[in-house]
């Protein structure tokens, strides 16, 4: 048997219609989803009748797959080559990255964990499509795509060195939990859920006068800010 380290021989799939990702081998917990046209490889086998865990290649995300879904939905491929962009031309496709995310807002949509497929998204997942939009891969959770990014300033009603196509991130001392896209001037958008945001996609801004509920709550969170000025590899993140 093939560990999770050590993948099947013949392990890459090409998907050729949408598939959920689950967070664990059984039960309920959406953990991501994957476009059609996505690789992925096949982990270790499961017992009879369990779902199978897989790798994203383009991100390296690892989800729980029903095996029945697999064998309906994937064929065989070659590996991922991923194309890493420079920051100069990542810079110059941030207007598209933009673009995609307003188009999102402009549609009915909710607060979906998981969500990467719309019209439903949770945050990090439309981050994630917004730049994967653009041909530029950044990691699936927003933990991880604070880390990626190289780090800007930014404080509450301290916007200076904030550009368009920035993300800010929002959490505990200890842990990101919200990532959000800078639009301009302090203003982000993102997909905020029931308890403390919009139920979907809204704007909100990091100004003190915006007396919003949901752009407070934020605001009180805010970690800073982060710059996409590279690709993912595909390298599993933990």
């Amino acid at each position: 048997m093939a560990s999770v380290d050590n993948p099947v021989a013949d392990g890459l799939r090409l998907l050729q219609a949408p598939l959920d990702l689950h967070s664990r081998p059984g039960g309920a917990g959406l953990a991501t989803q994957a476009l059609a046209g996505r690789r992925l490889r096949l982990l270790a086998e499961p017992p009879q009748g369990e779902r199978r865990l897989v790798e994203l290649l383009e991100d390296g995300y690892r989800g729980w797959c029903d095996q029945g879904e697999l064998d309906g939905r994937t064929v065989a491929c070659g590996p991922h080559r991923p194309r890493l962009l420079d920051a100069a031309t990542i810079t110059s496709r941030l207007p598209q990255v933009i673009g995609f995310a307003l188009a999102a807002a402009a549609v009915p949509n909710r607060y979906l964990w998981g969500g990467t497929l719309g019209p439903d998204y949770d945050c990090s997942g439309l981050m994630q499509m917004a730049f994967a939009s653009a041909g530029i891969w950044i990691p699936r959770d927003a933990y991880q795509q604070e880390r990626f990014c190289s780090p800007v300033a930014t404080a509450v009603d301290d916007m200076r060195l904030l550009r368009p196509g920035d993300l800010i991130f929002f959490g505990t001392a200890r842990r990101c939990t919200h990532v959000g896209l800078h639009l301009g001037a302090g203003r982000y958008l993102h997909s905020s859920g029931i308890s403390h945001g919009r139920n979907g996609i809204g704007t909100d801004s990091l100004h003190s006068r915006d007396d919003h509920p949901v752009a407070g709550h934020y605001r009180a969170e805010l970690r800073g800010a982060g710059r996409v000025e590279r690709c993912h590899d595909g390298t599993h993140l933990p």
